[in-house]
């Protein structure tokens, strides 16, 4: 008789938890101390434990212009994930015991290094950062002043350990990328006085952009300007004839501007820039408060 009662038992309880499964949930009774859990709050939890919340990034935006040497460079045949990780090291060592200040083309900088022929072993030399190119250790500027009716130049490796200080007399931005014709210019577009004092910008102002549009001197030219669509010259046309305009047409690729693939492949996807940025931003952060 003992297993007559245990089958009927199991027949009993399987009803039981079918009449369970199929009773309406408002219908339902609990037997415990914790408050019974709504339908449709489940619900909300469920779907909101499905959906993933997007942080919010703490990278300032202006990164990938104010620190554009830690950006790799685009190629994919120079790229090497070891050597930029270990270049980057090096870089944040070397601004720990240098104050390497945001500064642009177009911003007239100070730059004083070592040199061993100098009085005082060292050389001050201002000017204007007519060209900044190249990434990592590599990255180097251009300043050019006029001195005594004399154009002068000089390229500074921007991680080199001969470089003392780097002050900004007047950050300021121009309408072109670089500002090789000024080479080309009048002297008085390249002439700075070497005992300049920094203009100071109002705390969180933007970065003025000067529209100052230079004039050329009559060739010949360090380049053929008229084939660069140059934004900060006047008088291109002035000194361009029939001729020229024509060879400039020739070449010129105004369809570029539209190529997605070029422009992608010209630079460092944003993902990407995110990701090195996030590696380096507690070091630059913590530079950036002790200055």
């Amino acid at each position: 008789m003992n297993w007559m009662h245990t089958v009927a038992r199991g027949f009993w309880l399987q009803q039981a938890l079918r009449r369970i499964d199929n009773a309406p949930a408002g219908t339902l009774r609990y037997y415990s101390t914790k408050p019974v859990p709504a339908v449709g709050a489940n619900k909300a939890s469920a779907t909101a434990g499905n959906v993933p919340t997007e942080r919010k990034s703490i990278i300032p935006p202006n990164y990938r212009y104010v620190y554009q040497e830690f950006l790799p460079d685009p190629k994919i045949e120079w790229r090497n994930s070891v050597r930029e990780k270990l270049e980057r090291k090096d870089m944040l060592e070397r601004r720990a015991n240098i104050d390497i200040p945001e500064f642009y083309v177009g911003s007239v900088l100070a730059v004083t290094s070592s040199d061993q022929h100098a009085e005082n072993k060292t050389a001050r030399f201002v000017g204007i950062c007519i060209l900044r190119e190249k990434c990592g250790l590599r990255a180097r500027f251009i300043l050019r002043n006029v001195i005594d009716h004399q154009g002068i130049e000089i390229s500074y490796d921007l991680y080199d350990p001969t470089l003392q200080k780097i002050e900004v007399l007047r950050l300021e931005k121009r309408l072109d990328d670089n500002l090789l014709y000024l080479r080309d210019a009048l002297d008085e577009y390249s002439t700075f006085d070497v005992g300049m004092e920094p203009e100071i910008l109002p705390e969180g102002a933007p970065v003025p952009v000067n529209e100052l549009k230079v004039v050329l001197k009559p060739r010949p030219w360090y380049a053929r300007w008229e084939r660069h669509n140059l934004q900060g010259v006047a008088n291109i046309d002035e000194h361009t004839n029939e001729r020229r305009r024509r060879k400039a047409a020739i070449v010129a690729t105004p369809w570029e501007q539209y190529d997605l693939m070029k422009e992608y492949r010209r630079s460092i996807p944003e993902e990407e820039q995110k990701e090195i940025f996030t590696e380096i931003y507690s070091q630059l952060h913590s530079l950036e408060l002790t200055r």
